[in-house]
Protein backbone atom coordinates (compact mmCIF):
# COMPACT_ATOMS: atom_id res chain seq x y z
CA UNK A 1 0.00 0.00 0.00
CA UNK A 2 1.00 3.62 -0.54
CA UNK A 3 -0.02 6.72 1.39
CA UNK A 4 0.20 10.07 -0.39
CA UNK A 5 0.56 12.66 2.37
CA UNK A 6 2.69 15.34 3.97
CA UNK A 7 4.07 14.77 7.47
CA UNK A 8 3.07 17.30 10.12
CA UNK A 9 -0.35 18.22 8.72
CA UNK A 10 -3.52 17.25 10.61
CA UNK A 11 -5.25 14.79 8.29
CA UNK A 12 -2.05 12.94 7.35
CA UNK A 13 -1.30 12.77 11.08
CA UNK A 14 -4.67 11.13 11.69
CA UNK A 15 -3.86 8.29 9.32
CA UNK A 16 -0.33 7.84 10.64
CA UNK A 17 -1.81 7.39 14.12
CA UNK A 18 -4.26 4.82 12.74
CA UNK A 19 -1.42 2.93 11.07
CA UNK A 20 0.53 2.91 14.34
CA UNK A 21 -2.50 1.72 16.32
CA UNK A 22 -3.03 -1.14 13.89
CA UNK A 23 0.66 -2.00 13.47
CA UNK A 24 0.48 -1.41 9.72
CA UNK A 25 3.32 1.08 9.23
CA UNK A 26 5.76 -1.53 7.84
CA UNK A 27 3.27 -2.36 5.09
CA UNK A 28 3.00 1.20 3.79
CA UNK A 29 5.15 3.26 1.45
CA UNK A 30 4.79 6.99 2.12
CA UNK A 31 4.83 9.36 -0.86
CA UNK A 32 5.34 13.02 0.04
CA UNK A 33 3.15 15.62 -1.69
CA UNK A 34 4.24 19.27 -1.76
CA UNK A 35 1.34 21.15 -0.19
CA UNK A 36 3.09 24.52 -0.23
CA UNK A 37 3.39 24.37 -4.03
CA UNK A 38 -0.23 23.16 -4.28
CA UNK A 39 0.86 19.88 -5.87
CA UNK A 40 -2.36 18.29 -4.60
CA UNK A 41 -4.37 20.73 -6.73
CA UNK A 42 -2.64 19.79 -10.00
CA UNK A 43 -4.02 17.40 -12.66
CA UNK A 44 -1.68 14.51 -11.84
CA UNK A 45 -2.85 14.37 -8.24
CA UNK A 46 -6.48 15.11 -9.06
CA UNK A 47 -6.52 11.88 -11.06
CA UNK A 48 -5.95 10.11 -7.75
CA UNK A 49 -8.39 12.23 -5.76
CA UNK A 50 -10.69 14.72 -7.52
CA UNK A 51 -11.22 16.49 -4.19
CA UNK A 52 -7.57 17.52 -4.17
CA UNK A 53 -6.97 16.80 -0.49
CA UNK A 54 -4.59 14.63 1.50
CA UNK A 55 -4.10 11.89 2.45
CA UNK A 56 -4.85 9.30 -0.22
CA UNK A 57 -4.39 5.55 0.20
CA UNK A 58 -3.41 3.50 -2.85
CA UNK A 59 -4.13 -0.22 -2.54
CA UNK A 60 -2.05 -2.90 -4.19
CA UNK A 61 -4.68 -3.27 -6.93
CA UNK A 62 -4.30 0.49 -7.67
CA UNK A 63 -7.61 1.43 -6.06
CA UNK A 64 -7.42 4.91 -4.51
CA UNK A 65 -9.20 5.62 -1.24
CA UNK A 66 -9.46 9.24 -0.14
CA UNK A 67 -11.06 10.97 2.87
CA UNK A 68 -9.54 10.28 6.27
CA UNK A 69 -12.66 8.60 7.69
CA UNK A 70 -12.90 6.18 4.77
CA UNK A 71 -9.19 5.36 4.99
CA UNK A 72 -9.54 4.77 8.72
CA UNK A 73 -12.52 2.46 8.18
CA UNK A 74 -10.56 0.43 5.65
CA UNK A 75 -7.40 0.11 7.73
CA UNK A 76 -9.24 -0.58 10.96
CA UNK A 77 -11.25 -3.42 9.44
CA UNK A 78 -8.47 -5.10 7.45
CA UNK A 79 -7.88 -7.72 10.15
CA UNK A 80 -11.54 -8.17 11.06
CA UNK A 81 -10.89 -6.72 14.52
CA UNK A 82 -11.87 -3.03 14.47
CA UNK A 83 -10.67 -1.05 17.47
CA UNK A 84 -11.09 2.55 16.28
CA UNK A 85 -14.38 2.58 14.37
CA UNK A 86 -16.64 0.53 16.64
CA UNK A 87 -17.82 -3.05 16.81
CA UNK A 88 -21.53 -2.81 17.63
CA UNK A 89 -24.12 -0.71 15.78
CA UNK A 90 -24.30 1.62 18.80
CA UNK A 91 -20.53 2.03 19.00
CA UNK A 92 -20.29 2.70 15.27
CA UNK A 93 -23.08 5.29 15.38
CA UNK A 94 -21.66 7.19 18.35
CA UNK A 95 -18.11 7.14 16.94
CA UNK A 96 -19.28 8.38 13.53
CA UNK A 97 -21.36 11.11 15.15
CA UNK A 98 -18.48 12.32 17.31
CA UNK A 99 -16.03 11.97 14.41
CA UNK A 100 -18.19 14.28 12.29
CA UNK A 101 -18.50 16.76 15.12
CA UNK A 102 -14.74 16.70 15.65
CA UNK A 103 -14.28 17.64 11.99
CA UNK A 104 -16.95 20.31 11.65
CA UNK A 105 -16.77 21.89 15.10
CA UNK A 106 -13.00 21.84 15.59
CA UNK A 107 -10.73 20.69 12.76
CA UNK A 108 -12.59 22.43 9.92
CA UNK A 109 -13.09 25.56 12.03
CA UNK A 110 -9.36 25.82 12.67
CA UNK A 111 -8.70 25.23 8.98
CA UNK A 112 -11.10 27.98 7.95
CA UNK A 113 -9.46 30.38 10.37
CA UNK A 114 -6.00 29.42 9.13
CA UNK A 115 -6.85 29.88 5.45
CA UNK A 116 -9.11 32.95 5.79
CA UNK A 117 -7.63 34.97 8.67
CA UNK A 118 -3.89 34.26 8.36
CA UNK A 119 -1.42 34.06 5.45
CA UNK A 120 -2.09 30.31 5.43
CA UNK A 121 0.32 28.29 3.33
CA UNK A 122 1.15 31.07 0.89
CA UNK A 123 -0.16 32.49 -2.37
CA UNK A 124 0.09 29.31 -4.46
CA UNK A 125 -2.39 27.53 -2.21
CA UNK A 126 -4.53 30.39 -0.93
CA UNK A 127 -6.20 30.90 -4.32
CA UNK A 128 -7.80 27.48 -3.77
CA UNK A 129 -8.76 28.17 -0.17
CA UNK A 130 -9.86 31.73 0.43
CA UNK A 131 -12.51 33.83 -1.38
CA UNK A 132 -10.73 36.98 -0.23
CA UNK A 133 -7.92 36.22 -2.69
CA UNK A 134 -10.13 36.06 -5.76
CA UNK A 135 -13.27 38.01 -4.86
CA UNK A 136 -16.58 36.72 -3.54
CA UNK A 137 -18.36 36.43 -6.90
CA UNK A 138 -15.41 34.71 -8.54
CA UNK A 139 -15.17 32.34 -5.58
CA UNK A 140 -18.87 31.51 -5.92
CA UNK A 141 -18.46 30.88 -9.64
CA UNK A 142 -15.53 28.58 -8.94
CA UNK A 143 -17.68 26.60 -6.54
CA UNK A 144 -20.40 26.34 -9.20
CA UNK A 145 -17.81 25.07 -11.66
CA UNK A 146 -16.60 22.65 -9.00
CA UNK A 147 -20.14 21.33 -8.61
CA UNK A 148 -20.44 20.77 -12.37
CA UNK A 149 -17.06 19.03 -12.34
CA UNK A 150 -18.42 16.85 -9.55
CA UNK A 151 -21.39 15.96 -11.73
CA UNK A 152 -18.98 15.00 -14.51
CA UNK A 153 -17.02 12.83 -12.10
CA UNK A 154 -20.12 10.93 -10.93
CA UNK A 155 -21.30 10.59 -14.52
CA UNK A 156 -18.03 8.79 -15.29
CA UNK A 157 -18.39 6.62 -12.19
CA UNK A 158 -21.92 5.62 -13.16
CA UNK A 159 -20.85 4.61 -16.66
CA UNK A 160 -19.12 1.65 -15.03
CA UNK A 161 -21.39 0.93 -12.08
CA UNK A 162 -25.09 0.70 -11.35
CA UNK A 163 -24.76 2.92 -8.31
CA UNK A 164 -22.30 5.46 -6.93
CA UNK A 165 -20.30 3.10 -4.71
CA UNK A 166 -20.73 -0.11 -6.71
CA UNK A 167 -23.61 -2.38 -7.55
CA UNK A 168 -25.93 -1.64 -4.62
CA UNK A 169 -27.81 1.47 -3.49
CA UNK A 170 -25.99 3.11 -0.55
CA UNK A 171 -25.77 6.28 1.50
CA UNK A 172 -23.40 7.62 -1.19
CA UNK A 173 -26.28 7.53 -3.68
CA UNK A 174 -28.52 9.31 -1.18
CA UNK A 175 -25.96 12.09 -0.77
CA UNK A 176 -25.44 12.56 -4.51
CA UNK A 177 -29.21 12.60 -5.05
CA UNK A 178 -29.62 15.28 -2.37
CA UNK A 179 -26.78 17.27 -3.92
CA UNK A 180 -28.49 17.26 -7.31
CA UNK A 181 -31.76 18.26 -5.70
CA UNK A 182 -30.00 21.24 -4.12
CA UNK A 183 -28.33 22.04 -7.46
CA UNK A 184 -31.76 22.26 -9.09
CA UNK A 185 -32.93 24.70 -6.44
CA UNK A 186 -29.74 26.77 -6.83
CA UNK A 187 -30.11 26.93 -10.60
CA UNK A 188 -27.22 24.62 -11.50
CA UNK A 189 -28.46 22.24 -14.17
CA UNK A 190 -27.05 18.79 -14.84
CA UNK A 191 -25.69 18.91 -18.43
CA UNK A 192 -27.68 16.72 -20.83
CA UNK A 193 -24.43 15.11 -21.99
CA UNK A 194 -24.03 13.50 -18.56
CA UNK A 195 -26.31 10.70 -19.68
CA UNK A 196 -25.24 8.12 -17.10
CA UNK A 197 -25.84 10.53 -14.22
CA UNK A 198 -29.23 11.56 -15.57
CA UNK A 199 -30.27 7.94 -16.12
CA UNK A 200 -29.14 7.04 -12.59
CA UNK A 201 -31.10 9.96 -11.17
CA UNK A 202 -34.25 8.89 -12.97
CA UNK A 203 -33.80 5.35 -11.66
CA UNK A 204 -33.17 6.45 -8.08
CA UNK A 205 -36.16 8.82 -8.21
CA UNK A 206 -38.41 5.80 -8.67
CA UNK A 207 -37.10 3.87 -5.66
CA UNK A 208 -39.83 3.48 -3.02
CA UNK A 209 -37.58 5.01 -0.36
CA UNK A 210 -36.97 8.09 -2.50
CA UNK A 211 -40.19 8.68 -4.41
CA UNK A 212 -42.30 11.43 -2.81
CA UNK A 213 -39.81 11.76 0.05
CA UNK A 214 -37.13 14.03 -1.38
CA UNK A 215 -38.80 17.29 -0.30
CA UNK A 216 -37.64 18.92 -3.53
CA UNK A 217 -40.76 21.04 -3.94
CA UNK A 218 -40.51 22.37 -0.40
CA UNK A 219 -36.83 23.23 -0.74
CA UNK A 220 -37.49 25.09 -3.97
CA UNK A 221 -40.38 27.05 -2.43
CA UNK A 222 -38.29 28.04 0.58
CA UNK A 223 -35.47 29.26 -1.63
CA UNK A 224 -37.88 31.26 -3.75
CA UNK A 225 -38.98 33.10 -0.63
CA UNK A 226 -35.35 34.14 -0.19
CA UNK A 227 -35.15 35.47 -3.73
CA UNK A 228 -33.51 32.55 -5.57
Amino acid sequence: MKIFDRPGFPNPARIRIVLAEKGLEPQVEFVSVDLIAAEHKQPAFLEKNPSGVLPVLQLDDSTYIAESTAITEYLDNLDGEPKLTGKTPREKAVIHMMQKRAETELLDAVGNYFHHATPGLGADLQVFKSPEWVGRQEWGNRQRDKAIAGMKYFDAVLRGHSFVAGDVFSMADITVFAGLMFADAAGIAVPESYTALNAWRAKVSELPSVKNRSGQTFVTEDLRRLGF
